[in-house]
C-alpha cells in the first residue's frame, strides 16, 4: 500500500455522514495515548466540512481513511489545522503526513495573512509540522483567545496547564508565521544577489587577470 492508494479532499456536505466516525475515532485514538485532547461533536465536525474547513482522506476501496479541520481565532489573526485523525488500519502509510500537508495548503490559501499554530505530544506530528516550516514556540505566541483555551477543558492534562498559568503544559507549542517566513526569503533573496555580485566582479578580476598574462607572455 502506497500513499497513491489514497484520495485526499476538501470535506463537504456529501462528508457529513462520517462526523461521528471521525469523532469517535479521535477519542478512542487519544484514550491509546494516553493523553488529552479538545473534545469536538460530529455536529461541530460536520460545520467544518460544510464550511469547506477541512480535508478528508479516503482509500480507494472508498474507506474513510482520515480527517483534519481548520479552526480560526483571534479575529482570523490566527489558525490551527486540528482534529489529525488517521483510521488505524491505514496508520504508518505516510497518511498522516499527506493530509497535515493538505490542510496546511487549504489554510494557507483560505487565510494568507494567519499565523499558524498547532499544540500536540506526538513527535511525528512535531516532525511533520517542521518539515512544513513551523517553529517551536512559547504559549505566549499562541492565541490568547478564551474560546480556544476553553477547548482544553475535556483534556485530561487541564489542571495542569492552569496550575502553570496557561504558559506551558504537556504538550509541544508550534507556530508557522508567514511574515516571518516572507522576511526569511527576502533575505535569502538578497544574500542570493550578493553573492552572485561578488562571484561576478571575482570573475571580472580573473578575466583581466587572465588576459593580462596572455599580454606578457607574448
Amino acid at each position: 500500500m502506497t500513499i497513491q492508494d489514497f484520495d485526499i479532499l476538501v470535506a463537504s456536505a456529501q462528508h457529513i455522514d462520517y462526523a461521528q466516525q471521525i469523532c469517535d475515532e479521535m477519542a478512542e485514538s487519544a484514550k491509546a495515548r494516553g493523553t488529552g485532547i479538545a473534545q469536538r461533536s460530529p455536529e461541530y465536525v460536520a460545520d467544518k466540512m460544510l464550511e469547506g474547513k477541512a480535508v478528508i482522506a479516503f482509500h480507494k476501496d472508498g474507506t474513510w481513511a482520515g480527517f483534519c479541520y481548520i479552526e480560526t481565532w483571534s479575529h482570523g489573526d490566527f489558525v490551527a489545522n486540528s482534529g489529525l485523525i488517521v483510521n488505524p488500519q491505514f496508520r504508518k502509510e505516510g497518511l498522516a503526513k499527506a493530509i497535515k500537508e493538505r490542510i496546511f495548503k487549504l489554510s494557507r490559501v483560505k487565510f494568507p495573512n494567519a499565523k499558524i499554530f498547532g499544540l500536540t505530544t506526538g513527535l511525528a506530528v512535531m516532525k511533520i509540522n517542521s518539515e512544513l516550516g513551523y517553529e517551536p514556540v512559547t504559549y505566549s505566541e499562541l492565541t490568547q483567545d478564551e474560546e480556544f483555551w476553553a477547548g482544553c477543558k475535556s483534556c485530561v492534562n487541564y489542571d495542569i496547564l492552569m496550575a502553570k498559568g496557561r504558559k506551558n503544559c504537556m504538550c509541544t507549542a508550534m507556530l508557522f508565521d508567514p511574515a516571518e517566513k516572507a522576511k526569511e526569503v527576502e533575505e535569502k533573496s538578497k544574500e542570493m544577489v550578493r553573492k552572485a555580485n561578488l562571484f561576478g566582479r571575482i570573475e571580472k578580476v580573473l578575466k583581466s587577470f587572465s588576459q593580462d598574462l596572455k599580454f606578457l607572455s607574448t
